[in-house]
């Protein structure tokens, strides 16, 4: 073989000889490998499989089931739904706002009028039509300038916003039969890989489906308080005409920033002011004696009860804190996950009967004495602390498990009000890239770690998986049972976690199975212009993550 060079697949566990400028394409001609690759990991890097070889290298072959492989699939699927929309309706912009539970929320820009169900039918028709033609998506590489002028060409001003502030001098795109486009991770070779998806009308707009798993296309469920609480937050942006990084950029350049700071933070006191009103409505009808706080990691569930927490003083109700963690099982009887390991986030970790026993007994006006779980001996303990209910006093519970009915199943419901808090990430890096909710809380908790638990971004990063899993199965089912919904982002947020995020994911060592992660949350924090946090206020949730809060934690 001339110009023979070896690689290593991490996939068959064996070296490989291939020729020098061999794509990945060519080399899974060579190898045998049960899977439909869509993109893969070289060197520990993300790239398409267009990506050519010129010297040793490391490779593993990402399907599906991985989530950079689901996340070139989905933005491959986002690309034929631009073509789709440019081929049939000329002229209409395509907006993709925001994921939903299966899929992604999608409408066409500047126009308010509910979309038309034959028009989605169309397009999702000639979605298909793309897809059996098994079309190239083809990966270029230019310099940014260009690539700019080729976006404005096509009328996509808002990509050309970020590329303005963009620092490198070349900038990667693709094109689907002469259209240009450009997303956040490389995609799939040919459009004839994307045989599973789905596109139904929804609310005023359209929903994407992915697959699922089995990669069959998701159901789409309705989940009419989520979509509030997202669309509340569009609308916002809307008017204050921030939706997109380039202009989120633009404002830092021009020092608006401190403006942007206090409306946003504006904007959260007012939702807090709102909640704390409906729930003494409700408690001075009778009910409400029971707060509960829920939502996934890093959502700000410790920062949302405290300023809740003083909103409720100012409508003449004395909140009382009880702490879930001090209701856990003794070590011996907690359950254990599927690796062995004790599962702390299942719910069963919970002495639920004592809970319920509590609970109900302080709403009779009982005095109770309150367990302390000791973490270092792994038992429940009784310190002397007791609790009572006096006139004008609610209890507020924090914890992962407030959304489900079975954490307190014997209270009245009538007794409960129900808080989810979750960051709803609602700035898109354009029209076509959004920010998953899960990229912005990854970095709040990589920040948190790192600033108070002595942990690495790498240690970090290898127990996100976990925490994921734990949230599909005991937080998002239960979303819709709140009864309200606060959305902690911070429109700002991102541009002042770049500058606290980059120095630590930077440490995470080249050649960690983290790596590749850390290098894709290091390339999305280049979209943002750096913001200093010295306008933030003390009360802000963000410093919870960032330090500087005047609550104690």
């Amino acid at each position: 073989m001339n110009n023979s060079i070896k690689i290593f697949c991490k996939n068959t566990q064996e070296y490989v000889a291939v020729n020098g400028g061999d794509s990945l394409l060519d080399v899974l001609g060579v190898l045998e490998i049960d899977m439909q690759p869509l993109c893969a990991l070289v060197n520990n890097k993300v790239v398409d499989l267009s990506f050519n070889i010129y010297s040793p290298k490391q490779v593993e072959f990402l399907d599906y089931s991985h989530p950079a492989g689901a996340r070139c699939y989905v933005h491959s699927l986002c690309m034929v739904l631009y073509k789709a929309i440019t081929d049939l309706y000329p002229g209409k912009r395509l907006r993709i706002e925001h994921s939903l539970k299966g899929g992604y929320y999608c409408r066409i820009k500047h126009e308010h009028a509910t979309l038309d169900a034959s028009m989605v039918a169309a397009l999702k028709a000639h979605m298909q039509e793309i897809i059996a033609q098994d079309l190239p998506l083809v990966r270029h590489e230019e310099p940014t300038q260009d690539v700019a002028r080729l976006f404005e060409e096509q009328g996509l001003n808002d990509k050309v916003r970020v590329l303005s502030t963009c620092k490198d001098f070349y900038y990667t795109y693709y094109t689907l039969d002469n259209l240009a486009d450009a997303f956040y991770g490389p995609l799939v070779p040919r459009t004839g890989m994307l045989t599973s998806f789905d596109l139904q009308p929804y609310e005023s707009g359209m929903i994407l489906l992915a697959p699922d798993k089995d990669m069959q296309p998701a159901v789409a469920e309705k989940q009419p308080k989520m979509f509030k609480a997202f669309t509340d937050y569009v609308a916002f942006n809307d008017i204050i005409g921030l939706g997109d990084v380039g202009i989120l950029n633009k404002a830092i350049r021009e020092k608006k920033a401190p403006m942007l700071i206090n409306v946003a933070e504006a904007l959260h006191n007012k939702m807090f002011a709102a909640i704390a009103h409906e729930i003494a409505k409700r408690y001075q009808a009778g009910g409400a004696r029971v707060v509960l706080i829920a939502g996934p990691s890093s959502s700000g569930k410790t920062t949302s009860s405290k300023r809740l927490a003083i909103q409720l003083v100012t409508n003449y109700i004395m909140p009382k804190v009880i702490e879930l963690d001090n209701y856990f099982v003794n070590r011996d009887k907690t359950p254990r996950d599927e690796s062995g390991d004790y599962d702390y986030e299942s719910l069963y970790a919970l002495d639920l009967e004592l809970f319920n026993s509590d609970l109900t007994r302080l709403l009779a006006g009982e005095e109770v004495a309150m367990p302390t779980y000791n973490f270092t001996t792994g038992s429940r303990e009784y310190r002397g602390n007791t609790l009572k209910l006096e006139k004008n006093n609610i209890l507020l519970i924090e914890g992962i498990h407030g959304l489900n009915p079975e954490l307190t199943k014997q209270i009245p419901e009538e007794q409960k009000f129900r808080l989810y808090v979750s960051a709803l990430t609602t700035l898109s890096i354009d029209d076509h890239n959004w920010i998953p909710t899960s990229d912005n809380r990854l970095l709040r908790r990589i920040v948190r770690d790192n600033k108070y638990r002595g942990s690495n971004a790498q240690s970090t990063i290898a127990r996100w998986a976990s925490v994921r899993r734990g949230e599909d199965k005991w937080i998002y089912p239960f979303q819709e049972n709140a009864d309200a919904t606060f959305n902690s982002s911070l429109i700002f947020e991102l541009a002042v976690m770049k500058m606290h995020a980059e120095p630590v994911l930077s440490q995470v060592p080249v050649n960690s199975p983290e790596y590749a992660e850390a290098h894709r949350l290091l390339k999305f924090l280049n979209y943002f212009e750096p913001l200093d946090e010295k306008d933030i206020p003390s009360t802000s949730l963000l410093r919870e993550f960032l330090g500087g809060s005047s609550f104690t934690y």
